[in-house]
């Protein structure tokens, strides 16, 4: 009987998979393991209860949020040793939680199209769903779950200024990866400084993840924050930079001030000493550059004359 006056609730095996969404197979796995307790025996039959359904939901439940099998039993079995559970899988709930008030949103194909230009694309498409910038709605081939409408929004706009759809998807990928090392570094940052001291045991006590989940609430904003703050500055010194090279007034060319030193072959200042002397050598060096210089210019010009001259007897 339960507390209630009714009549504890009783599952085969086959009852219990079909309720927790589990196989057979698996839950036999769970017993196994020692993550779910061992039904009741009654004669060839075994009888298992709200107890086992309760337990195989908080199982989905944290491998959902990426724990491994290894670390749930570690949980589960602190929590069946009285130290409490509540606290860590509200921890488990605020980490894993959504870090953005934004609310996903859906698209149709046709609209999907139209806002990039009316053309259909389906290499692009492949692209975003790839991405995860897209999703797959099931049973629904013209239909898209978009989880960050502002994301999509962001590449409409780049499209609309004449960025090509694959320059877009080359550019997430790079950011992406960028912005993903900043969140490690942010994570690695706070568990050294902050999350240390509530996160030295494992499991936590039920306490210390109850404070390290507040801490999170209040630390979740500070990340986007900070980095809002940083990109806010750096698009401002580099924006400026960049609006000067391209519409700022051109660099006078740089030209070379005092002498310039050249190296002749030593048979030739062999000869030019010969001819004016060791102490005349350099300025007779410099006026033959300079008597040079001169006739090939004068030659040009002449050059330019005769040319002009022969258009004109053509004209």
């Amino acid at each position: 009987m339960s507390g209630s006056g009714q009549p504890a609730a009783e599952y085969r095996i086959e009852d219990l998979a079909h309720l927790s969404g589990a196989t057979v197979r698996t839950i036999r796995a769970y017993q196994d393991r020692g993550l779910l307790p061992r039904p009741e025996r009654r004669g060839r039959s075994n009888v298992y209860g709200d107890t086992h359904l309760a337990r195989l939901d908080q199982i989905a439940g944290l491998l959902d949020r990426g724990y491994t099998l290894a670390s749930i039993k570690e949980l589960l079995e602190a929590w069946d040793a009285g130290k409490g559970l509540g606290g860590v899988l509200g921890l488990v709930t605020e980490v894993s939680g959504p870090w953005t008030d934004e609310e996903a949103d859906r698209i149709s194909r046709a609209e999907l199209d139209e806002r990039f230009g009316g053309k259909p694309d389906d290499d692009a498409i492949e692209e975003a769903v790839e991405l995860g910038v897209l999703e797959r709605v099931p049973g629904r081939d013209d239909e898209f779950l978009v989880p960050s409408p502002q994301e999509l929004a962001v590449a409409v706009e780049l499209h609309a200024a004449g960025v090509p759809l694959p320059a877009i998807s080359g550019h997430l990928r790079e950011l992406r990866g960028q912005v993903e090392h900043i969140a490690a570094r942010f994570l690695e940052f706070t568990t050294e400084h902050v999350f240390a001291r509530y996160l030295g045991h494992t499991p936590p006590t039920d306490a210390d993840a109850a404070q390290a989940a507040a801490l999170v609430r209040r630390l979740r904003p500070l990340a986007q924050q900070t980095v809002d703050a940083e990109l806010a500055r750096a698009m401002r010194l580099f924006a400026t930079r960049h609006l000067q090279r391209h519409l700022g007034a051109a660099e006078p060319p740089v030209t070379e001030s005092g002498p310039a030193t050249v190296t002749l072959p030593e048979e030739t200042m062999s000869a030019v000493c010969a001819l004016v002397g060791r102490a005349n050598a350099a300025a007779f060096v410099t006026a033959a550059a300079e008597r040079e210089v001169r006739a090939r210019t004068l030659d040009a010009l002449t050059a330019n004359r005769d040319t002009a001259d022969e258009v004109g007897q053509f004209g």
